[in-house]
């Protein structure tokens, strides 16, 4: 009984620790040593270090010629750098976050050992870590370039996990803003964030026109952004439809993101079009330029860390607004605070992801320095993602109505 008692008892403290931890600063998810919420910064903080050193790789990868020369696949070094060389570093990060996807999927308990693997054993993984990086430096081009192609389905894979969850955290805040007891209140500043996104969709397309559409030869970018903006007229009309009665909010913000990808994926124009005099302006490298370049590499990372830590919006039932659920939530204290499996997938598909932006798109395109996400496949991979955005958003819209109606009828029958 005595030992049962203490187990008992170690098992709450360790738990209570737990929850110390979670509810502090994210100096005090430091200091604590190993644990779930300091592993997933320093997972992020290894993401970036191998965008850097994929970015070194090709742009500035002819200073480590002789060092790299050294390896047998590496024809004067030619092989491993440039576009092979930032396929090299991406395939060493992908086989990295994949093997912790496999060792960590399912860990659903704290203190287990799966828990213990993925927030520590640092050791271990910084001689891991390192060695897949360097695996693929050793092996021969036809399987690097296979690896090329096998990344663009893993990064469209990546950029659809992001696009569900940009679409359930929109979902999610007006789901918030509607559950709150004082609704009326709240309706107020709705509108407000409503009115505001609205206002940022008009004048950003106003922008594209002006800048990337400035006479009426410029029929592709043209249509770009007019469809854009029919885009968003049909989703508020959707939105706003009696049956669906989604609100205002929820297709402002949409607007707001795909005005945003639109404006990506014509940035994305290769410079010397005529119908792109921002790109012609930026055609030298300078201060603009870098901290455009990292501004864009840092927002790559951002995005995969969020995206994956936010294991929810794959789930049936997201509703953390009430006070109820909140309680059933603290009901399993011992449960990983997100999906370790999940979040390693996202880092793996994301360094394919980064790979795809360092070469445009196209294992056979060349990149200037300090560009990031440039040439035609690159826009209309955007354009592409855009469209899909528009309509997943719309499914989710009428997917209730659509499921209803099918019960309906077969009760009916």
């Amino acid at each position: 009984m005595e030992t049962g008692t203490s187990t008992s008892n170690s098992g709450n403290s360790r738990n209570d620790s737990y929850e110390t931890i979670k509810n502090g600063s994210w100096f005090n998810q430091f200091r604590n040593g190993c644990n779930p919420w300091m592993a997933r910064y320093v997972y992020g903080l290894i993401f970036l270090i191998a965008n850097l050193l994929a970015w070194a790789a090709r742009d500035y990868g002819r200073r480590a010629l002789n060092k790299v020369t050294k390896f047998k696949n590496c024809k004067e070094g030619e092989n491993c750098l440039g576009t092979e060389g930032v396929l090299r570093v991406s395939l060493g990060c992908f086989l990295f976050y994949f093997v912790m996807f496999l060792s960590t999927l399912g860990t659903s308990k704290t203190h287990s050992s799966r828990d213990k693997w993925h927030s520590g054993w640092w050791s271990a993984k910084l001689i891991m870590w390192p060695a897949l990086t360097i695996i693929p430096f050793l092996l021969p081009s036809t399987i690097i370039l296979l690896y090329g192609e096998l990344a663009h389905f893993g990064a469209g894979v990546f950029l659809l996990i992001q696009l569900i969850s940009v679409i359930s955290f929109i979902t999610w805040l007006n789901e918030c803003y509607q559950s709150q007891k004082d609704a009326e209140r709240c309706h107020v500043r709705v509108m407000l964030l409503a009115t505001t996104s609205y206002t940022v969709c008009i004048v950003g397309v106003i922008l594209m026109y002006i800048w990337y559409a400035p006479d009426s030869s410029c029929l592709l970018n043209i249509f770009f952004i007019t469809w854009t903006l029919f885009l968003i007229q049909l989703m508020t009309s959707i939105a706003l439809h009696p049956k669906v009665n989604a609100g205002y909010l929820t297709p402002a913000l949409m607007g707001l993101y795909v005005v945003f990808i639109c404006w990506c994926a014509i940035r994305s124009e290769p410079v010397g079009e005529n119908c792109n005099r921002k790109a012609a302006a930026s055609n030298r490298t300078d201060w603009l330029t870098i901290i455009s370049f990292v501004v864009a590499l840092l927002a790559m990372v951002i995005a995969t860390f969020s995206t994956g830590i936010d294991s929810q919006c794959f789930q049936f039932k997201k509703d953390v607004c009430s006070e109820g659920e909140e309680e059933e939530e603290e009901v399993e204290e011992d449960g990983v605070p997100y999906g370790y499996g999940f979040f390693h997938f996202v880092f793996a598909t994301g360094a394919m992801y980064f790979a795809m932006l360092l070469i445009g798109w196209n294992t056979h395109h060349p990149m200037k320095k300090w560009t990031i996400d440039v040439g035609w496949t690159s826009t209309w991979v955007r354009i592409v993602n855009e469209w899909v955005a528009v309509c997943v958003y719309i499914w989710m819209l009428m997917a209730p109505i659509v499921l209803k109606t099918r019960r309906q009828r077969a009760s009916g029958t």
